[in-house]
């Protein structure tokens, strides 16, 4: 997708607008590991594994190139609708769901990214008083934990020095630096522009829906008075980052699609509950469920999920492909398993088919099984220091795949994005018209970088919420 322009806005009943850093010196790391604590205690965080994989992945070739590569950072993606940024002590990076949604690509994402990262890499928290940093990140907290800026406003935590940033020439060392790490990655560097104008097109929407109300616009830490491309000083820190010398230029590493992809089915607007319970997993792009057995972890990728046993005795490995409809499921696991195959079992569960057996090869056997669901084949791979005590788990793992019920569904009474080609004839106000969410108009356009003005070509594909 082509920016018109840099612009971008959102609107909810309560906003925030900034890439805002929180952070403290070595002291107060452990504020930083506190407050992650409770963001995942309070489920804060947002639910896709993947998505976060991804950011995660993002983020942490980005601190390869920067001036910590050996840093430690944490890079997580916050349920919250609003459009921030942020950082807290011990390389803590956290971005908002809300601000994903008006990025247009990896590029953007790495700008967002970037900028946090150079903010820690300069140590402008030493420049800050402790208690301030402290009141901050609680403020922070209780926002993101909440949704109401009037809990943290009453403790004169948030408001205009959360937003204020670290000042003019701290902001702008850290966009420096966050260009020169993005050059460094192969990114380009007037993303960054890209997004600081995402930021400032949303103080220009409020402007306009605050007239009426009288309230308080926010802004990106104050820093530019006028549009970012217009702000000489910015534009010469972005453009010597992007004439950094080398032997051999980097290719971008972005993927063409993946971002896109990725954000597909991204929620918008207000988080979106569900009965869900603590002892299963949920993937919530493709719909399925397992038992996650206490104090096990799962990792998604692209194409594999992998369960694990805290202590690494044991593992389950669920890979993804096209379902081939003339191929039952033990035909499958036949075909697919290395191993001599044993204790097979047909499996019919909860409306799906699968097959499950044992795989031995010399003295090492797996869990092996296979179970089909839509127009997908799961293929089921688990392992064992100890196989005889662990198959029991690994077995009752399998047996409890399912597809995600009604009721458990993320999103069933919410608002997502979706990508859509532009059909002949269509305007932003006909593609708007399906849209059931508030300046559903202005929405479109900002989503797509067309705000005030612009239309889209046809073929073009646009975000919609829906």
């Amino acid at each position: 997708m082509n920016r018109q322009q840099p612009t971008h806005s959102f609107f909810v009943t309560t906003v925030t607008v900034a890439l805002v850093f929180l952070t403290g010196c070595a002291g107060n790391a452990s504020i930083g590991k506190n407050q992650h604590a409770e963001l995942l205690g309070q489920r804060a965080i947002y639910n896709d594994p993947p998505l976060q994989a991804y950011v995660n992945r993002v983020g942490q070739r980005l601190v390869a190139s920067s001036d910590d590569p050996n840093g430690t950072f944490t890079f997580t993606v916050i349920d919250s609708p609003d459009i921030n940024a942020f950082a807290a002590p011990g390389g803590y990076i956290y971005v908002n769901r809300g601000l994903l949604a008006y990025l247009d690509n990896e590029a953007e994402l790495a700008a967002v990214l970037a900028h946090e990262i150079g903010h820690v890499t300069a140590s402008h928290h030493n420049r800050r008083q402790a208690a301030s940093v402290t009141n901050s990140v609680v403020a922070t907290t209780t926002y993101v934990l909440t949704g109401s800026s009037d809990l943290a406003s009453a403790s004169t935590m948030y408001g205009g020095e959360l937003i204020s940033g670290y000042g003019r020439d701290m902001e702008l060392e850290a966009d420096g630096l966050g260009a020169q790490t993005m050059h460094q990655s192969g990114y380009d560097t007037d993303s960054l522009l890209e997004v600081i104008g995402v930021l400032k097109d949303q103080e220009q929407f409020q402007r306009v829906q605050s007239k009426s109300g009288g309230k308080p616009v926010a802004s990106y830490h104050g820093l530019y008075a006028s549009h970012p491309r217009n702000d000489q000083r910015l534009k010469t820190v972005v453009k010597a980052a992007g004439q950094l010398g080398g032997e051999t230029q980097i290719d971008d590493p972005s993927v063409p699609g993946e971002f896109q992809r990725h954000l597909e089915g991204l929620v918008w607007g207000k988080s979106v509950q569900s009965e869900r319970t603590e002892n299963r997993y949920y993937h919530n792009k493709l719909g399925f469920t397992f038992e996650q057995p206490v104090g096990w972890t799962v990792r998604a990728g692209s194409k594999t999920i992998v369960a694990r046993a805290p202590n690494g005795s044991a593992e389950l490995s669920i890979s993804i492909r096209r379902r081939d409809q003339k191929l039952t499921p033990r035909s499958v696991l036949e075909k697919n398993a290395t191993g001599t195959l044993s204790a097979g079992v047909a499996l019919d569960q909860f409306g799906l088919e699968g097959y499950t057996a044992v795989a031995s090869s010399g003295e090492k056997s797996r869990r092996v099984g296979v179970v089909d669901y839509n127009n997908l084949s799961y293929l089921f791979d688990g392992k064992a220091q100890d196989f005889a005590l662990e198959d029991g788990v690994l077995l009752s793992m399998i047996e409890s795949f399912r597809p995600t019920l009604p009721a458990e569904r993320q999103g069933s009474s919410g608002y997502y994005v979706h990508y859509i080609q532009v059909p002949r004839g269509a305007t932003i106000s006909s593609l708007a018209a399906s849209m059931r969410i508030p300046n559903a108009d202005a929405q479109l356009r900002l989503l797509n970088g067309l705000y005030p003005r612009g239309e889209p070509r046809i073929g073009d594909w646009v975000k919609v919420i829906q």
